[in-house]
């Protein structure tokens, strides 16, 4: 049996907590499955808490029965919003929740405005509020912050999902001088996350939700050359993978650094495989050889076909992530198909979730943001 010693200060005690979760997800498990859409009412022992959980199958609208609740009279803030994308149909989806507040961030304007009206026109009792947030540029995402935190009128923030991200593109270096892929994925939410965090801790349970995906398999973090020697070594796949692991490691920096002192819960999530706007840009005769033989060189599974998920079935693990109340036990966990993954049977590395990986991550954002930010 796993021994636990006795945490000492702050940061101990709160890893602590998290390390006491960890076991007892691994403990024994009481499992009831529930007809309709797929629900699992998950007895934790020792702790006997309840977790619920569901699968690949559920929708945004299953879960919309069982958490309305939860969402009604929130205040949410998502990156990354235009119609057709999985944040679109996120915000599009808990609308139907009627949320107090439907903050849409995102670099182009007119994009999140379509969002808005969107809405608006379905939900005209919703406050919905547009703020142009370019990730790739760290005095943008200043500029961004800057904007939401001058809303005197809303004094608080339930819950931020950084959805936004981009996804095998060329080698481009951003103006402050980071590789496009982890700037726009990890630095640039890194920044504009910290930078409102004010706001969140003024709610009564803050929330943080992190968009990975299970390519975080084709890289960890490359310490000493992040920027691929300047593009000279430059693989978009590893650079996506990488910026992934980035993802779920600053979720878990999070729950450590915030969970036991402010009661912020945060989780990152591999959506599924969606056919959504992220891909348009894609040749597939030429991106999926590309990706094969780089999870053949690292031994990964190879698909037979691919998985598709549709968006409603891929905004699920969103909504769970974001407001499922039985997870507040699991700070800090990656969760799929609404559901906390499994590292013995899904796709989860140890280099996306070690706390050793997460703290370093940390120290190295904040080194490359410009800003130490100590809770």
């Amino acid at each position: 049996m796993a021994k636990l010693s006795s945490p000492t200060g702050t940061k101990s005690v709160s890893r602590w907590i998290n390390q006491v979760s960890a076991l007892a997800l691994r403990a024994v498990r009481t499992v009831t499955q529930e007809a309709g859409h797929g629900k699992a009412e998950v007895e934790i022992k020792p702790n006997a808490q309840t977790l619920r959980q569901y699968n690949t199958n559920t929708t945004g609208d299953d879960l919309l029965k069982d958490l309305s609740g939860e969402i009604q009279g929130k205040v949410i803030v998502t990156t990354g919003v235009t119609l057709g994308s999985l944040g679109g149909t996120f915000v599009q989806t808990i609308a139907k929740a009627q949320p107090a507040v439907l903050i849409l961030a995102g670099r182009n304007l007119d994009k999140a405005q379509a969002t808005a009206d969107a809405i608006k026109t379905a939900h005209p009792n919703i406050d919905v509020r547009k703020v142009q947030l370019d990730l790739g540029s760290f005095a943008a995402v200043r500029e961004a912050a800057a904007t939401i935190n001058s809303w005197t009128d809303m004094p608080h923030i339930d819950v931020l999902v950084n959805n936004a991200g981009i996804m095998g593109t060329d080698f481009k270096l951003t103006v402050d001088g980071y590789e496009e892929q982890f700037a726009s994925n990890h630095l640039g939410h890194f920044l504009f996350t910290n930078l409102i965090m004010d706001k969140l801790l003024a709610s009564k349970a803050p929330r943080v939700v992190g968009i990975s995906s299970e390519a975080h398999r084709l890289s960890p973090i490359r310490w000493s050359d992040y920027n691929f020697s300047d593009g000279e070594s430059y693989d978009r796949w590893q650079a996506y993978g990488q910026s992934k692991t980035a993802n779920i490691l600053m979720c878990l920096a999070l729950a450590d650094r915030l969970g036991a002192s402010h009661g912020l819960t945060a989780f990152s999530l591999h959506p599924g495989v969606i056919a959504t706007k992220l891909v348009e840009h894609f040749d597939f005769t030429v991106a999926l050889p590309e990706m094969t033989a780089l999870d053949k060189s690292l031994g990964n599974i190879i698909w037979d076909e691919i998985p598709w998920k549709t968006p409603e079935r891929g905004v699920a693990t969103h909504i769970y992530a974001a407001f499922e109340p039985s997870l507040k036990g699991y700070n800090g966990e990656y969760l799929q198909d609404s559901r906390i993954s499994d590292p013995y049977t899904d796709t989860v590395r140890p280099w996306a979730t070690s706390r050793v990986e997460a703290d370093r991550l940390w120290k190295l954002s904040e080194k490359l943001v410009g800003q130490e930010f100590s809770y």
